[in-house]
């Protein structure tokens, strides 16, 4: 660096210096004239200096502020001349300082230049990168569109191209897996080929059509004679058709897809053929199983099997056997019968009556037990009641309908080709039941059907299986018309019957009457699970007509005792069947236990007046609560009679009471509850007379002939402990 000379840093400060002086004086006219100026801030600026040390003391010392600015002025030029000093002495270093910086710059001028050149060449190198990342993108964008390319050829080749293998598996192989994963190939082949526009404007498709097509008329002749020959194979005797149909044709299922999608004629074919081979393969089935099940078949009622039919009319009593004495039984009776609704009914609900023997036991099955096999109970020499054999025609109809259901529903994809099978073998079915419905005059065995049928329906609806509602819907709408027609008849032979052939010098319960009893708890229970109003209004109808009956019957005693023992046996017998039914004997019970009443007084009073008539005509004379006025009026020569004779032969009068009444009623407990209350009622007229007798004058001499209460109490006692 170059020295400054002493002369020019002289002017120099002599500038500085006249510049303070000016600075100076500015302030002094700024003073003069400050006393026409505002003095607004003013107060501020003092607040502003009042902590300021070196104002504080030339205020304190009164120091005039040109003086003060005199000496301030003198002190800067003094240090300024210092500092001149101080330059020159250190002006060797000032320029060895300066020729150090010119270096120092030389330098730094060069590195500028380097880094010149190096920013020039990364710009270079930044712009071939740019070219480069522009080739790789454009690269990638053409291998991109390459692979796409490629990806829609090859799909394009797969699809159309025929290999040789795939070709020798449908002209030559078997029919079997591999040739289903093939067929499958082929079909998507076909499929693209009619599918995709593109497809049929190439040239390609030229060559290969052709090809496709005969192998798709080979496959489709090569499946055709493969599945007919399955078909024909279920026309075989004892194939069973539910595992040929799970195991081998199931296996199979895309040939029929296959005909469906490209094939639509010779599925037509396919489809008519196995429709007419299920038609006739189920309803020869079926046809051998009825004509095998008639053969177990047990009649158990005929049209002269009626309630108000004589027995002797109906040539019972010279029935052959003893297996057609046994079933007799069953005509009116549920008894055992009721075991084919087991799910339907508890063991507990049973109806248990005395007169179903045993030994049909054996004919019973319940609802959804497998069907009957006829070749095992013929050889076991058995024979069914008719509902049984209906049950069993029923569920394997219900099971063999399900299994072909969900075949075809499956194999097919169709369900309406099932109506087309089945038509045939319910055709059979039902002649086969109309020609036995039409002579069929068992009630009970009708209701029976009708409730299987019923639960039918719900095992098809638990099932989710609706291809048989309206055959179901058929059969019932068919039996209640039936049944209505036979109940009709029983009833008719009620109201029609021959009093004279029928009536019977006997006062125990007549044979009418119990068939009467078992036919409406049959009826009643089989109705307690479903409350059919129109049964009730017909077992109405039917009580109205025995009770009837029985009032006819009644009258042909000559004595009116006998016409009540006659209906109080008859009336008690009806209660008896009613309950061992159930406790579901409904109004007929409510209504019978209601008449037994009313007859059991009667018979009482007709019992105790052929003993004790003048008793109870003098007690019936005498009201109770008589006056004594009206007793006055009453002489002991009328009571003393009375009396004496009362205690001659109560004793001997109630022992001959017993006797009738355990001749007379065949229920024992029923004739022990009448005599207990023909011996209350005697106690009661006995103890209203020895009243009237302690009432009148001079009764106290009748004192000694009164027999006492407890004396009639230990009689009373004695004869209900031994009855």
């Amino acid at each position: 660096m170059e020295a400054v000379p002493a002369a020019e840093a002289l002017d120099g400060h002599k500038d500085r210096f006249d510049l303070g002086v000016f600075v100076g004086d500015l302030a002094l006219d700024e003073e003069v004239t400050s006393d026409d100026e505002s003095l607004e801030g003013l107060q501020q600026e003092l607040d502003d200096c009042k902590n300021d040390q070196e104002v504080a003391n030339i205020l304190a010392n009164g120091v005039k502020l040109r003086e003060y600015t005199k000496g301030v002025e003198n002190n800067i030029r003094q240090i300024e001349l210092d500092s001149i000093q101080d330059y020159i002495k250190e002006s060797e270093n000032l320029v060895s300082l300066h020729d150090q910086i010119i270096d120092c710059d030389n330098i730094l001028s060069q590195m500028e230049t380097v880094l010149t050149g190096f920013q020039t060449e990364i710009g270079s190198i930044s712009s071939e990168i740019k070219v480069l990342q522009e080739k790789s993108m454009d690269m990638g964008l053409k291998l991109k569109n390459r692979k796409a390319a490629e990806s829609k050829l090859s799909k394009f080749v797969e699809d159309i191209i025929v290999p040789p293998r795939m070709i020798g598996i449908i002209v030559d192989g078997e029919v079997n897996d591999e040739y289903m994963k093939t067929l499958e190939t082929l079909s998507k082949k076909i499929k693209f080929i009619d599918a995709d526009p593109m497809v049929k404007s190439s040239k390609a498709l030229k060559d290969v059509q052709p090809e496709v097509e005969r192998l798709r008329q080979k496959a489709v002749s090569k499946i055709f004679e493969f599945v007919i020959q399955k078909f024909y194979a279920l026309r075989k005797p004892k194939t069973n058709i539910q595992i040929l149909q799970q195991s081998v044709l199931l296996k199979y299922k895309y040939t029929i897809i296959f005909l469906k999608e490209h094939a639509k004629e010779i599925y037509a074919e396919v489809r008519a053929a196995y429709i007419d081979t299920m038609n006739k393969v189920l309803s020869a089935h079926f046809r051998a199983y009825i004509q095998a099940l008639e053969k177990l078949q047990m009649d158990i009622a005929t049209s002269t099997d009626l309630l108000g039919v004589e027995t002797r009319s109906t040539g019972f009593l010279f029935s052959i056997g003893k297996e057609s004495l046994k079933t007799r039984s069953s005509v009116f009776a549920l008894g055992e019968r009721i075991n084919i609704l087991k799910d339907l009914f508890s063991q507990t609900a049973k109806c248990n009556y005395s007169s179903v023997n045993s030994v049909c036991a054996f004919w019973y099955q319940e609802i959804d037990q497998p069907a009957l096999i006829p070749h095992i109970a013929e050889a076991k020499s058995q024979k069914y009641p008719y509902e049984v054999l209906f049950r069993s025609l029923q569920k394997l109809l219900i099971d063999t309908a399900t299994s072909e259901y969900l075949f075809t529903d499956d194999f097919f994809g169709e369900e309406s080709i099932f109506h087309d099978i089945f038509a045939g073998p319910i055709q059979v079915v039902d002649e086969h039941f109309n020609a036995v419905l039409l002579n069929c005059y068992d009630a009970i065995g009708i209701m029976l059907m009708i409730r299987i049928i019923h639960q039918h329906q719900l095992i098809m609806f638990r099932r989710r299986i609706p291809c048989l509602d309206s055959y179901l819907d058929k059969v019932n709408m068919s039996l209640w018309p039936r049944f209505k027609m036979v109940f009709d008849l029983h009833l008719n032979s009620l109201r029609n019957a021959n009093i004279k052939t029928l009536w019977e010098d006997d006062v125990h319960p007549h044979y009418v009457t119990r068939r009467y009893a078992e036919f409406t708890a049959s009826l009643v229970h089989l109705n307690v699970e479903h409350g059919d109003g129109q049964l009730d209004l017909n077992l109405e109808r039917l009580r109205m007509a025995i009770e009837d009956l029985l009032v006819k019957l009644a009258k042909m005693f000559s004595k009116p005792k006998l016409q009540t023992i006659f209906l109080i046996n008859n009336y008690d017998l009806i209660i008896a069947i009613l309950k061992e039914a159930g406790t579901e004997g409904g109004k007929a019970q409510l209504y019978f236990e209601e008449v037994l009443k009313s007859n059991i007084a009667i018979y009482v009073e007709e019992l105790l007046q052929e003993h004790f008539s003048d008793l109870i005509r003098f007690v019936k004379t005498r009201p109770a609560d008589e006056t004594a006025t009206s007793s006055e009026k009453v002489g002991i020569s009328e009571v003393e009679p009375l009396v004496k004779d009362f205690a001659s032969r109560y004793k001997a009068a109630i022992e001959l009471m017993h006797k009738d009444v355990i001749t007379s009623f065949s229920n024992f407990l029923c004739g022990m509850e009448i005599l207990r209350a023909a011996l209350a009622q005697l106690l009661l007229y006995y103890t209203r007379l020895t009243e009237c007798a302690k009432r009148i004058n001079g009764g106290s001499a009748l004192n000694k002939d009164l027999v006492s209460i407890s004396s009639i109490l230990f009689e009373i006692k004695k004869y209900s402990r031994t009855f």
